[in-house]
């Protein structure tokens, strides 16, 4: 149970830590920059990390047969275990960076990383034609999808512009008298639920064009609103029925039934809540490093 809820928890951290797909379609919908929407992922993704190491640490104090110790390694194993995942970090370090210190724009950030990633595979001699082409060929796939969902989303978000329906609802919910953290509130909770009968991306990119004006209008900042969108999405992705990741976790291991899978799952969620209400409550840790982005 512990080990099918970590590892489902754990890949929603690739939605927040970028390269983030909904992190992109969203800059894409509201022409908010790219870079910072990326910059302003990284804190909150090593947070919400710290979050679920914390949750395991408490589940494991609480019930230690659910995480039984494990073999005994010295610094020199853990040191060398590391070792396969280098490149990897370089890379990492290198992209974001650059878009941190503005040497390069996020299509030229992709084009490195791309080009790194093909460095490392002829480096390590693991790079075939069959790879490659199996790569370019899920790339394209993945590129394909993204475009045809903005090409829709922008199709709905001309249409919403044209009846101006978000804008008199901006102005309606503008003028009632409710705190507008009340009001983001309401919004974030509106998202939660659909996440239980929606796909992530799917979600985003229908409640955006209306959803977006008014919470420009209420006074919040557009790149914090991005990171509180993609960490309910998260919630999306594992509660049910939608729930993709636990899914996958199930065909990775059909003999656990989903709902062990699910019952494993609610700790992380519980963290993951509590991470989005301080997340609100101090909007300065998606804030801070994008204010810092030098272009």
């Amino acid at each position: 149970m512990l080990a099918t809820g970590t590892i489902a928890a754990a890949g929603t951290l690739g939605i927040l830590i970028p390269p983030s797909t909904i992190l992109i379609v969203y800059g894409i919908l509201t022409e908010e920059s790219i870079g910072k929407l990326f910059v302003a992922g990284l804190l909150p993704g090593l947070i919400l990390s710290l979050f679920f190491v914390a949750t395991v640490a408490i589940i494991c104090m609480r019930n230690p047969q659910l995480g039984p110790a494990g073999a005994r390694t010295t610094w020199k194993q853990k040191i060398k275990a590391t070792k396969g995942i280098v490149e990897a970090f370089i890379l990492f370090v290198l992209t974001i960076g650059g878009l941190f210190l503005g040497w390069f724009s996020p299509t030229q950030a992709g084009a490195i990383g791309a080009g790194g990633a093909l460095l490392i595979g002829l480096i390590r001699r693991q790079l075939t034609w069959k790879v490659f082409f199996e790569s370019g060929k899920d790339g394209l796939r993945t590129s394909c999808m993204v475009l045809l969902i903005i090409m829709g989303a922008t199709v709905f978000g001309h249409f919403m512009a044209v009846t101006m329906i978000p804008f008199k609802l901006a102005d309606w919910v503008g003028s009632l008298p409710i705190p507008s953290f009340a009001i983001m509130a309401i919004i974030v909770f509106i998202y939660f639920i659909g996440g239980f009968f929606m796909d992530s991306m799917a979600l985003v990119v229908v409640t955006i064009p209306i959803f977006f004006p008014l919470v420009m209008r209420l006074g919040f900042d557009s790149i914090w609103f991005g990171v509180i969108i993609v960490l309910v999405a998260e919630m999306g992705v594992i509660t049910p029925p939608v729930g993709v990741n636990v899914f996958v976790i199930k065909g990775i291991a059909p003999e656990i039934p989903l709902e062990v899978i699910f019952k494993g799952i609610l700790p992380f969620l519980l963290a993951l809540i509590l991470f989005t209400i301080i997340l609100m409550v101090f909007p300065q840790i998606a804030t801070f490093l994008p204010s810092l982005v030098t272009y």
